[in-house]
């Protein structure tokens, strides 16, 4: 029994350096292809038909999708902004729950700063790199 799997596990071992074998001849034997393609005709030939055209600068796919996450990041900041407020005014003057409130309105306004300094960075960065191409 010991025998047959011994057999079987250095079979399997074969499998692995066999194919790595095979991946370092087998561009050895295409053909060279005297038309190099650049890198932005290689990306152009790759993208399907719905694609979006620009993936930087003003509306690319990437100033999109960073729109998007911090259009949910300032309106979460604002709701909790809002249920900081209501439960300082709910806290009926105990001091654990007014510092909680006020806790809570504080990260909720620090939220709302990184929210807008994130947006105002991400599209500065974005139309740099969209200018400079």
């Amino acid at each position: 029994m010991k025998n047959i799997i011994k057999k079987s596990l250095q079979g399997l071992l074969l499998v692995p350096v066999f194919a790595l074998g095979v991946s370092f001849v087998a561009p050895a034997l295409q053909p060279v292809d005297t038309y190099a393609l650049t890198a932005r005709e290689g990306a152009d030939g790759a993208k399907g038909e719905e694609q979006p055209t620009e993936v930087t600068g003003p509306g690319g796919v990437f100033q999109t999708i960073t729109n998007v996450l911090l259009f949910i990041i300032g309106a979460i900041s604002v709701i909790m902004l809002i249920i900081g407020g209501i439960r300082y005014v709910v806290s009926g003057g105990d001091s654990s729950a007014v510092t909680s409130a006020k806790n809570t309105i504080l990260y909720a306004i620090v939220g709302i700063i990184v929210a807008l300094l994130a947006y105002a960075l991400v599209n500065f960065v974005l139309t740099s790199f969209s200018a400079g191409a």
